[in-house]
């Protein structure tokens, strides 16, 4: 009798041109060479003894490779999850296999598990593969997949979606979910192609990396969906796709007819599907040209399938419209749950799978979940036990009490605040969900039935409740950010920094939500809306005292009292500009860095619209008084020692610093939009920092000597950007040693700037300024003040750069007939007061037109606030 096996390829290896897969680079796998590949890995295992093979789920021709291969000849496989240690312990544990295949020190191994011969309890014949319940819970549990499963379900999904060897698919999903490996199984037993993306849509080369791919197919959960909302995805021009589909849980309606009709109008088709790992991934779909009417329905069963309804006692539901549990029948059923390795030993126990979902079917036998029989939830395409959350929250200490559905896990704990951040961090480890979908909040008890059991259902409704408040409260926490970054779109989700945030809003934010007697946390600038309204609620300390000001802010008031000051009484103290680039460095890695680095340039460059609305109206200002356009102002190059104010061919110089900052994005834009650069930066991004202040220092040495522009090369971006680069640098320095390191290099050149390139003792004064300045940044993040002073510092830092714009108008303007008039001290102090005041009233009207327009838009437009 034959060993039971599938093989997945060999009906393609005799065609060395046809592509298996398509891998980071570009690099091209042929079915002959993937089945070169998987035959090599197959002899490694033998075959005189059925063997079960741990296998490191990467996305990779290693992975893939010895998948196909154990399949081949007859072993079982188990795919887990890459760097998820803890699971690899307990499975290793629980079912013990005979081989683990993943890399160690860098190269991929296969290392044969020492054991005493007939140690091992044997496998079933039909045992094909292993998947864990999604990763979901901290005990090792497995779902038991057989050969005949595997193949039954990779055709009927070939066969439904009429997949051919035309079609390539764009893999998002990963291997050891049973959605991702799904579209591994259908497309290669079709003949077609899969590209491994090696990076998440969200990046900015994800499109370009599919187009130029020739993917006709993508596939995703909803959460899938949601981030391809967010990068504009239906903008794209994507010339081969011609299918997507969804499965992993419920997308919604909204989103449903967004894509069915984007891939209608390009001719292609939008699936949408149902399924779980225990029918080896697919049940149901909604054929393409039905869906226009069923966004809410699952849809039909798959090809060799069928679904039905059954009341509590299991008995069929034949009427449509009654609710019961959905139970589906077909060959792609698993074998059963597996906990140890004597159950592996087990053969198929089920011809039936009762899903745990309620459901209703309509007049057309189509059907639609209606709610869940027991307390899971799929989230993000992952399904999450919410009894197996808190018996791993119990085994850790914690008491809680989770409740949760497909938009989030909410977990209730008793405890103060260390307890809720501790029982947040185990939820999101052993979850495998985005920080963002994890939510936990305090108490100091459990709202009871009369048996005296957790009143879950209470508990769910005061979840619901809080996201209403949340989405809903115009006034309060939501209603800030949206006033805040009006007109963007504001959700629960986001946060300061996904939203776009710079320090101009970050300082305004900050003020709106401490006026709502938030004391917000270090680090709060990335925390998502629904994680700071949990701290709210739950009333959770901080450890940090109430007068305490992040220690930026207080340099940016410094640094602008010094210009103001340098600028009124030209008294030899400058440095102040040259802190505040030092500031922009570190603003924009503080709050940019993650656009830059995930090729978002568009994103990070949003603060500069804030800085040069204002800027171009001065400019016009100018123009209409002069009746002459300053083009060297307008096209922000007056600062390279062209033009003359005097010529009206630019504004003042004092507005040298805002061309220097926007030529600083525009750098910065230039060397992350390189992929290759993003790369390095991304794997080091300290080691990167260093080698950008490397290039800037030689920018800044080499050029004056290359263009001679005499004194107004201060002025010039090579003269200062290796200060933001600094900056940047400080925001990357998370340990002792790199700092260090960043002390080190900015005492030797602000050194030999301050005391050997020194022409006077103003340049001195200004990089020992600078110097200190950096040193504050690194090793004093934070700054006590008193709390009247810390109200005025606030104040005085969110107008710094209206103060920068408008403080010359005082004395050249509004003080010009008492010039000559005052005594010069006085005159000099009332214009350094009135400046300040001038910007910091400025600031106060354009924060108020702003928060003004918010208002009456999100009175007029409530979708503002997007749940």
């Amino acid at each position: 009798m034959p060993t039971p096996s599938i093989d997945l390829v060999s009906e393609f290896t005799h065609d060395e041109q046809r592509v298996a897969l398509v891998l980071a680079g570009g690099r091209m796998l042929s079915y002959r060479e993937l089945g070169g590949l998987a035959l090599d890995f197959a002899s490694q295992l033998g075959r005189r003894q059925k063997r079960l093979v741990a296998i490191a789920a990467e996305a990779s021709e290693h992975a893939v490779a010895a998948y196909i291969g154990a399949l081949q000849a007859g072993h079982a496989a188990a795919m887990l999850p890459p760097c998820d240690n803890r699971l690899w312990d307990d499975f290793q544990a629980a079912f013990q296999p005979d081989f683990t295949y993943r890399p160690i020190d860098g190269r991929w191994r296969l290392v044969e598990e020492a054991r005493s011969a007939g140690d091992a309890e044997p496998l079933h014949p039909d045992l094909a593969l292993l998947l864990m319940t999604s990763g979901s819970s901290g005990a090792a549990k497995a779902v038991r997949l057989s050969y005949g499963n595997l193949e039954s379900n990779a055709r009927s999904i070939a066969a439904y979606l009429e997949l051919s060897s035309f079609d390539r698919a764009a893999l998002v999903l990963p291997l050891h979910y049973s959605y991702g490996l799904s579209v591994l199984n259908s497309h290669l037993i079709a003949g077609a192609s899969v590209l491994f993306t090696g990076m998440s849509v969200m990046d900015s080369d994800f499109v370009s990396t599919i187009d130029h791919g020739g993917c006709t197919n993508l596939s995703g959960v909803p959460y899938s969906y949601e981030l391809l909302e967010r990068v504009r995805f239906r903008d794209a021009e994507l010339k081969a796709l011609r299918m997507m589909t969804v499965a992993g849980g419920a997308l919604g309606p909204d989103l449903i007819r967004l894509y069915r009709n984007h891939m209608v109008a390009r001719g292609g088709r939008f699936f949408v599907m149902y399924g779980q790992t225990e029918a080896t991934a697919r049940m149901a779909f909604v054929p393409p040209e039905s869906l226009s009417d069923k966004e809410d329905r699952i849809g039909v069963a798959i090809p060799g399938g069928s679904l039905g309804i059954v009341d509590a006692a299991g008995e069929p539901i034949s009427q449509p419209g009654i609710p019961g549990e959905l139970v589906y029948r077909g060959p792609n059923v698993m074998m059963g749950y597996g906990t140890r390795r004597l159950d592996l030993a087990r053969g198929a126990e089920l011809e039936t799978l009762n899903t745990g979902d309620i459901a209703v079917r309509d007049q057309h036998g189509f059907f639609r979940i209606v709610g869940r029989r027991s307390r899971f939830a799929k989230i993000a395409g992952l399904r999450i036990g919410f009894d197996t959350m808190e018996q791993a929250l119990e085994r850790a200490g914690v008491a809680a009490a989770v409740v949760g559905d497909d938009r989030g896990l909410q977990a209730y704990v008793i405890g103060a605040h260390p307890t809720g951040r501790r029982a947040r961090r185990i939820l999101a480890e052993i979850s495998h969900l985005p920080a963002n979908l994890v939510w936990v909040a305090t108490r100091e008890d459990f709202p009871r039935l009369a048996s005296g059991k957790i009143d879950y259902a209470c508990l769910q409704q005061e979840m619901l409740e809080g996201r209403t408040e949340i989405r809903c409260e115009r006034g309060g926490l939501l209603g800030a950010y949206a006033r805040v970054f009006y007109p963007l779109a504001v959700g629960r989700n986001d946060s300061f920094v996904s939203l776009g945030g710079d320090s101009l809003r970050f300082l305004q934010l900050a003020l709106e939500l401490e006026r709502l007697g938030m004391n917000l946390p270090d680090g709060w600038e990335r925390l998502s809306i629904a994680e700071l309204a949990n701290r709210q609620a739950a009333g959770l300390p901080e450890h940090r005292h109430a007068s305490e000001m992040p220690a930026d802010l207080v340099l940016r008031v410094i640094g602008i009292l010094l210009v103001v000051v340098h600028h009124e009484t030209l008294w030899p103290i400058p440095g102040g500009s040259g802190v505040m680039m030092l500031l922009a460095g570190y603003s924009l890695a503080r709050f940019q860095s993650a656009h830059f680095l995930a090729g978002r340039i568009g994103h990070a460059l949003k603060p500069a619209i804030d800085v040069l609305i204002p800027y171009f109206l001065i400019v016009a200002a100018y123009a209409a008084a002069w009746r002459t356009i300053p083009w060297a102002s307008m096209t922000l190059t007056g600062n390279f020692g062209y033009a003359e104010p005097e010529r009206h061919e630019m504004i003042p110089y004092l507005y040298w610093f805002i061309e220097a900052y926007s030529q600083t994005l525009l750098l910065f834009a230039l060397i992350f939009a390189i992929p290759a650069v993003r790369k390095l930066a991304r794997a080091h991004p300290f080691v990167f920092s260093l080698g950008l202040l490397g290039v800037a220092a030689v920018a800044r040495f080499s050029s004056p000597s290359l263009v001679d522009l005499g004194n107004r090369q201060i002025f010039t971006i090579y003269w200062v950007f290796h200060l933001a680069v600094f900056g940047w640098g400080a925001g990357f320095a998370d340990t002792p040693a790199r700092k260090l390191a960043l002390t080190a290099l900015a005492a030797a050149m602000l050194g030999y700037l301050a005391f050997w390139e020194s022409v006077w003792f103003g340049t001195t004064v200004k990089y020992l300024m600078i110097f200190a300045a950096l040193l504050v940044l690194l090793y004093l993040p934070r700054v006590r003040l008193p709390a009247g002073i810390g109200r005025v510092v606030a104040q005085v830092a969110v107008a710094a750069f209206p103060i920068y714009l408008f403080h010359r108008f005082v004395p050249e303007i509004l003080m010009a007939s008492a010039a000559g008039k005052l005594p010069v001290p006085i005159f000099q102090l009332l214009a350094i007061a009135g400046g300040i005041a001038l910007g910091i009233v400025s600031g106060k009207a354009l924060a108020g037109i702003r928060n003004l327009r918010g208002r009456l838009a999100l009175g007029r437009q409530p979708e503002l606030l997007s749940a």
